[in-house]
């Protein structure tokens, strides 16, 4: 069997831009890409198992072992894991199995910068913490790792204005606009294709000694406040918004109501907006990480992103 790249949440808004990125780069040699997927007959799963190197396959990476890898012949892996409550037993029970796999290199996502530390009122950012930190034992010393920290994701604040624009057009009628930035404090958004960008270029490399044991900041390619958001929004539609929300935990309060999170996590993930809103958070504060833009520096704007989102691109 080829050697193999495993990319672990391929479909999801990282993993799937990683593995185009790594098609590209890997085309016409011996790798093969392999994406996990929920579901083979995802229309993105299809998509992506359509292109050159790239298998994809229905695996729970959750129950991933190092037979399973030694048998799959995985010698690199980007890792995407989710940011639920169980992460850290999860996460770290794949990278053990990689090490024991001898799996040569791993790029992991972690969170923002301003999240991750052992007392962060953010839950995921000290599980990230302390995965960055079981990578720096020594016991981990026989597998190269590189953690990326980027910043909040385009679609996670801009993706909800999307979908307000697409009621307005379809109705005519204007709902409250809730916005999580501030009105007037700037936040850079990272487009997720950029940091997939980053992911299959670190992949790519020969040899990524260089940045084994490396924790990079990735943050936009610009900044945005609040009423630059509201611009873009009148902008696109023609006229202005009537009724508008900023510092909105609207959003937040969702997970909670749909599920996705128990309602007892909600306020840990809320207190990451404290972070935004004190301007923590942009491209001048602490920059994207020097190594970052030397391989593959983010590129999209915020605008950029916007009008992407709105043309629905992948």
């Amino acid at each position: 069997m080829a050697p193999t790249i495993l990319v672990v949440g391929a479909t999801g808004n990282t993993g799937k831009h990683a593995v185009q990125g790594l098609s590209k780069l890997f085309e016409g040699t011996q790798y093969r890409i392999l994406g996990l997927t929920r579901s083979l007959d995802s229309p993105i799963s299809k998509r992506l198992a359509a292109l050159p190197q790239v298998e994809m396959l229905e695996k729970d990476w959750t129950r991933i072992d190092a037979a399973w890898l030694k048998n799959q012949h995985v010698e690199k892996a980007f890792v995407a894991p989710h940011n639920l409550i169980h992460q850290f037993y999860d996460e770290s029970s794949l990278l053990v199995a990689m090490l024991n796999a001898n799996v040569k290199y791993v790029v992991k996502l972690s969170t923002m910068l301003e999240f991750i530390g052992p007392a962060n009122p953010v839950f995921y950012g000290r599980a990230h913490w302390a995965i960055e930190n079981l990578l720096h034992q020594p016991e981990f010393e026989g597998l190269q790792w590189t953690s990326l920290r980027p910043n909040v994701f385009t679609n996670t604040f801009l993706g909800s204005v999307v979908e307000w624009i697409r009621k307005f057009r379809e109705t005519g009628q204007q709902d409250r606009l809730d916005l999580v930035p501030a009105a007037d404090v700037p936040v850079s958004l990272i487009d997720p294709a950029d940091i997939g960008k980053v992911a299959s270029a670190l992949l790519a490399l020969e040899d990524p000694t260089p940045h084994n044991k490396a924790t990079y900041v990735l943050r936009g390619a610009d900044d945005v406040t609040g009423r630059d958001i509201v611009a873009m929004v009148e902008e696109e539609i023609g006229t202005k918004v009537s009724n508008v929300e900023f510092k909105s935990t609207v959003m937040i309060d969702a997970l909670g109501t749909h599920g996705i999170y128990p309602e007892r996590a909600i306020p840990s993930i809320k207190a990451g907006c404290d972070f935004v809103w004190a301007g923590q958070c942009t491209t001048y504060g602490t920059p994207t990480a020097k190594e970052i833009l030397s391989l593959a520096p983010p590129e999209i704007t915020a605008r950029e992103g916007f009008k992407r989102l709105l043309e629905g691109a992948e």
